[in-house]
């Protein structure tokens, strides 16, 4: 399925530009001549941006040195420095920014992704709020729980760990969230403010990856991008934010069930994977110099695995590790959403 937008981008939905950006409008920080200013990006024939990628293929199968990494770590710590800058503006005016997260049971992932949440939370002075919840409990007790953090003005923003244990309706729950506190940006209210262009806090990852790509000038306007998954967290939101005029890119929506996905694929400018099918997206899919976004994470008997396989390297222009390339950046979006939403109170 082919998505297509003309929509305009809301407040919400502006660029973030870590510190050491230009202003919207210029050119990348690179300077490459070979990508010129972001104008002259988007006024590239399609057969022109074709030859500009299978160029740096080429160039990167000649030279050895192989895809450039877009590194989420980096990117994180740079958007950190500047959400340190303005958690202390917003707590010098009594605004303390606050994320909160409700966590039901034991499961050891969610527990660790908890924890990093609040960790990245001390880094830059946000406020921990946490709910931990035994197994075992009612539907009645976590509305409670989520009617207690819509109440609390200590709380800017919270978000609803998943899975929920299978006894407990995720649906109701993330419903019950105050979409003005929805922290994710996943709430059917925002999701709805997304595609009518209106301002809500956007899908953390969705927004991470659009900012990974710009940050290592990856040329967004005019390009062709094929999706890989068509998850609510990931693929959904991804296409609405990459058919925006602010990135005017042309995409296409795929997941396992379509057919002949390589040689879609092979037809991409950027190709982002997020199904979590271990080493799904090979070599033989990807056109020389396209960009691949690593997204999927899969438990292997040898460990996390991601949708890319490794010799992807070895062909495309740009590749996110995983781990290390969108999942930082995800939590660091988090993060932005919760400072945004009380910059705005």
């Amino acid at each position: 399925m082919a998505i297509a937008s003309a929509a305009k981008p809301g407040a919400a939905g502006r660029h973030y530009w870590a510190p050491g950006d230009r202003k919207r409008g210029e050119a990348g920080r690179s300077g490459s001549p070979l990508l010129g200013t972001r104008r002259s990006q988007a006024r590239r024939s399609r057969a022109q941006r074709v030859a500009i990628i299978e160029l740096r293929g080429t160039h990167a199968r000649l030279s050895g040195v192989g895809a450039i990494t877009l590194d989420g770590k980096v990117t994180r710590d740079e958007i950190f420095v500047d959400l340190k800058q303005r958690v202390a503006a917003l707590t010098k005016s009594g605004r303390t920014p606050g994320l909160g997260t409700i966590l039901v049971g034991d499961d050891p992932g969610s527990h660790a992704y908890v924890r990093g949440k609040h960790s990245d939370c001390a880094k830059v002075g946000i406020t921990s709020i946490r709910r931990d919840l035994p197994a075992d409990i009612s539907q009645a007790t976590l509305d409670e729980t989520i009617d207690e953090l819509n109440a609390n003005p200590e709380c800017t923003g919270y978000i609803v760990q998943l899975p929920l244990p299978k006894h407990l309706d995720e649906n109701a729950a993330l419903q019950r969230v105050d979409p003005d506190k929805d922290a994710d940006g996943l709430h059917p209210t925002n999701l709805g403010r997304l595609v009518l262009s209106m301002p809500a806090p956007l899908p953390c990852t969705a927004r991470g990856i659009v900012h990974l790509l710009r940050r290592y000038d990856v040329e967004i306007a005019g390009a062709h991008v094929v999706v890989i998954g068509r998850g609510v967290t990931v693929g959904r939101p991804l296409g609405l934010l990459l058919t925006r005029r602010s990135e005017n890119a042309t995409v296409t929506l795929c997941h396992t069930a379509t057919r002949d996905l390589p040689s879609l694929t092979r037809q991409a400018d950027i190709i982002v994977a997020a199904v979590g099918v271990p080493h799904l997206l090979t070599a033989g899919m990807v056109r020389p110099g396209a960009a691949v976004v690593d997204v999927g994470v899969s438990r292997t008997d040898n460990g996390l695995v991601g949708d890319v396989h490794p010799d992807v390297w070895d062909v495309a222009g740009h590749v996110s590790p995983n781990p290390g390339g969108v999942g930082p950046l995800t939590r660091a979006f988090l993060l932005t959403n919760v400072v945004e939403l009380a910059e705005q109170r």
